[in-house]
């Protein structure tokens, strides 16, 4: 009786039917949170924040496994397509195993939280950041612009001094096993493969 009163903490495997019931149906870049940021606490700008959220078939937040692959460009405001030329090579980081997914996942804006390190980035610049997501079975696109504050200097210094400032930072801080992803190596002309 003692016994059966007791619960499991067992996990309890999905069958095939469950688990596409729940699967991703669509991803995008989170379009507020995913931005310039400084994470080491320098005063200079480190690289992009991107946050990823995937949504199921009725169309609530949901987590996925997979490799998503990151690439920015600069932005071609003269063109059907916003992006120029590309700035970085890949970034491409995994969410396949257990700590991977613990460690990127944001529970308050239930999102995937990644750190794209790249130290020559600019606050007052405009760019498109790109993602593809690979499940092994289905892939998903998204891309954003992201505006740069033209009242800002490269590093952050004011130039003009607006009234006040949007508070657009995520809620909560990412795991500290969380370590920022460096760009993809390529060929000798700074070009890489795509998976």
């Amino acid at each position: 009786m003692l016994a059966a009163g007791c619960a499991s903490h067992a996990p309890v495997p999905r069958s095939p039917e469950d688990a596409a019931l729940f699967a991703p149906v669509s991803m995008r870049i989170h379009p507020i949170f995913t931005q310039v940021k400084d994470w080491t606490g320098d005063g200079k700008p480190d690289g992009i924040e991107a946050l990823l959220e995937f949504q199921d078939q009725f169309a609530d937040p949901t987590k996925a496994a997979g490799t998503a692959i990151f690439e920015l460009y600069s932005y071609n405001k003269r063109s059907p397509d916003p992006r120029g030329e590309r700035l970085v090579n890949p970034w491409v980081g995994s969410l396949k195993t257990l700590p991977e997914q613990q460690a990127r996942w944001n529970r308050t804006s239930r999102t995937y939280f990644f750190q794209l390190e790249y130290p020559q980035v600019r606050l007052d610049a405009d760019y498109v950041l790109a993602a593809e997501f690979d499940t092994g079975t289905t892939r998903f696109f998204d891309e954003i612009v992201l505006e740069g504050d033209h009242t800002r200097g490269a590093h952050g210094q004011n130039r003009l001094t607006p009234a006040t400032q949007p508070a657009t930072n995520p809620t909560t801080a990412p795991s500290a096993a969380t370590a920022p992803i460096a760009a993809t190596g390529g060929g000798a002309d700074g070009s890489a493969s795509r998976p």
